[in-house]
């Protein structure tokens, strides 16, 4: 219990005072919900991470809600469920059994609905169903029983729990990502599904990089490319080479970042539509592909890759709001890259009010580092 909720709070970069304000402010938001006293919740913020007090309701949906992170995660406290006999099994199977193409339906229809809410509000505000989410579609996987029920449950998994690793990942519970992105592609495989495969291990290469070992990324994303192989699609392939691009310039390979961008931009369909019909989980168009691209020629230190990402931030949809917060850091950067402080300053404080709408961990640890470089 201590240690989950104390690692929560430094991932945010808070302090304990900083959760305190952030309780409050959340309650002043939510006049329903009733807490004690500034003094006393001091005192209780000092007990939970010492472990001198359990974490009570209303107190843990709070935390969530501002955190991110499950209360696992937080609590350190798992609940067992006993097994109830045979009449139990076989109610669970026997419902399973009765799964049909609507129930599948309908799971796709929600993982598409928390993508959407991740994208526009941040990963923070959805922990909760997103767990919900992943439990039931668990739930009818693990008391199904025939192939035919199985692959298509499995196959939903996979997609949901990719989106729930990447949205771990980016409030900074790394380890839940890790988890999350092992459940995705043990699915995939059940699901005989090589696509949400190596899409899944293309993501989870973002892990180590953020982990410090870019180098074991790309060894990843390129395993990635050999297992999907021909049957990859070409959007997907595109993707997966400009996560190599990426990563090769994380592991100060210049000239492996090139070689794989130019690949990427071969294999990249010439497309408005961000979906890619082959893979629900994939999401890139020509305008995202840009993006991308300049991203990568940022990191690559090329001088004129801001033109080309003022002019995606131009073009770009609104609701991306994530999205939208890593281009305005590229522009710091690239700006920091021409000596040009206070634009880049200024797109610093473009990039911290964004981050700030998603509660995203991952770019606010970017913007702190090139907030620090602006004031250097």
């Amino acid at each position: 219990m201590p240690l989950g909720l104390k690692r929560a709070r430094l991932a945010r970069g808070w302090s304990q005072n900083r959760l305190r304000g952030e309780i409050e402010r959340y309650v002043v938001a939510h006049p329903q919900i009733v807490i004690a006293s500034a003094a006393s919740l001091k005192v209780y913020i000092s007990e939970w991470e010492n472990g001198r007090r359990r974490v009570t309701e209303p107190y843990a949906s709070i935390l969530r809600a501002l955190l991110g992170w499950t209360d696992e995660e937080l609590l350190e406290d798992a609940t067992s469920i006993e097994a109830d006999g045979y009449d139990e099994l076989i109610r669970q199977i026997d419902a399973a059994h009765a799964v049909s193409k609507s129930l599948v339906t309908t799971f796709t229809t929600q993982t598409e609905l928390l993508r959407t809410q991740d994208r526009m509000v941040g990963a923070s505000s959805i922990v909760d169903p997103m767990n919900a989410h992943l439990a039931a579609i668990q739930e009818a996987l693990t008391f199904a029983v025939l192939p035919d029920a199985r692959r298509p449950l499995a196959r939903e998994l996979a997609g949901a729990a990719t989106l729930a690793a990447w949205q771990a990942l980016d409030v900074g519970a790394a380890d839940r990502a890790w988890r999350h992105y092992e459940m995705g592609k043990q699915a995939a495989r059940e699901a005989d599904d090589v696509l949400y495969l190596a899409h899944a291990m293309g993501e989870q290469s973002f892990v180590l990089a953020d982990a410090g070992r870019p180098e074991l990324a790309v060894n990843l994303v390129e395993e990635a490319l050999r297992t999907g192989g021909a049957r990859l699609s070409a959007r997907l392939r595109a993707w997966l080479l400009a996560a190599e691009a990426e990563l090769r310039a994380l592991a100060r390979d210049p000239q492996g970042a090139r070689r794989a961008l130019e690949d990427a931009a071969q294999a990249m369909p010439a497309t408005s539509d961000p979906r890619d019909p082959d893979i629900a989980s994939v999401f890139l168009n020509t305008e995202h592909f840009d993006r991308w691209t300049g991203h990568t020629m940022v990191l690559l230190g090329d001088d004129e890759a801001i033109s080309s990402q003022y002019a995606v931030l131009e073009a770009m949809d609104p609701t991306f709001v994530r999205a939208r917060a890593g281009l305005h850091c590229d522009l710091a950067e690239a700006h920091l890259i021409r000596g040009e402080n206070a634009e880049a300053a200024r797109q610093v404080r473009e990039a911290k009010l964004l981050a700030n709408r998603t509660g995203s961990v991952r770019y606010r640890r970017r913007i702190s580092r090139l907030g620090n470089a602006v004031q250097g």
